[in-house]
């Protein structure tokens, strides 16, 4: 769709120079060679594919660019441009893609959400609620969340200290972060120690929500495949609409233009100068009156 876009943009570019083009020959050329509607165009392929067949029967409405920018394709058709067939099939095509993709990745992410609530989340949690995007991103590069509370019967929260968890690994940093030593710890009521736990307070994997993919290699895969495919789908609809917002840019673009060659022309070709020289008769008139 990305390649289309680009495509578009390049037809747009030349069908735009060949209409400079063909107004620049129109204003030297005979009639019947260089206007619109006047017959045939031998100015080639290039010059031909922007030149349109006939002028309208009404001189377009200064609305017309904004019709293209509602609905791309409406400006190019008000004024009797065959490329509105080409901006309408792609806003359709870009339209169709946007809903499918976002129909995938919908599935997708339902899907990888049901199988971590089947088999990374279920021994902790039977009804385990959903977490945000960011929740499932941490789950595929940690194979475990850790405790949030390594000691729940103190008053205070222990954070995790294995590493290899990501709570473990959140607290690892928060330690480097905020304390001198981060394997010396600063008194209890220090401004260090203090807004080291917080850091990771604020950022700790909670109980409701704790994770484990131990034993279950394959289906860990099988998530970071599914997320991933759910991601590039989402992707392919941003990108999509990215086409679609072009679409309109382009074709609103490409009808003002368009508009202003046509008046410009009309304005030419309405601006002339005409001088008739009377008969004068050299010679001897004949007998009857009328030129030897």
């Amino acid at each position: 769709m990305t390649r289309l876009a680009l495509a578009l943009v390049f037809v747009t570019a030349v069908a735009l120079e060949a209409q400079r083009a063909d107004v620049a020959l129109g204003a030297r050329a005979p009639r019947g060679d260089a206007g619109w509607g006047d017959g045939g165009d031998a100015r080639g392929p290039i010059a031909a594919f922007a030149h349109r067949p006939q002028a309208p029967a009404a001189e377009p409405a200064w609305w017309t660019p904004l019709a293209s920018a509602v609905v791309p394709g409406a400006g190019q058709a008000l004024l009797d441009q065959d490329r509105f067939v080409v901006y309408g099939a792609v806003e359709g095509i870009a339209w169709l893609r946007y809903v499918t993709e976002r129909r995938e990745g919908s599935r997708q992410r339902r899907a990888y959400r049901e199988l971590a609530n089947r088999v990374a989340r279920a021994f902790f949690n039977m009804n385990p609620p959903a977490g945000d995007f960011d929740y499932y991103e941490r789950m595929q590069h940690y194979v475990e969340s850790g405790v949030f509370d390594v000691d729940p019967l103190t008053p205070d929260v222990d954070p995790e200290v294995d590493t290899l968890t990501y709570n473990g690994a959140l607290w690892l940093l928060a330690r480097r972060t905020f304390w001198e030593d981060p394997e010396a710890a600063p008194p209890p009521d220090s401004d260090a120690f203090t807004r080291a736990s917080e850091f990771y307070l604020g950022r700790a994997i909670r109980p409701e929500f704790r994770w484990s993919w131990r034993n279950a290699q394959l289906e860990h895969d099988l998530f970071r495949r599914t997320i991933n495919e759910s991601n590039e789908a989402y992707r392919g609809a941003i990108e999509a609409l990215g086409v679609v917002l072009a679409n309109h840019v382009l074709s609103t673009v490409d009808a003002y233009v368009t508009l202003r060659l046509w008046r410009r022309e009309s304005e030419t070709r309405s601006v002339g100068v005409s001088a008739t020289l009377p008969w004068a008769p050299f010679g001897r008139r004949s007998s009857a009156g009328s030129p030897p």
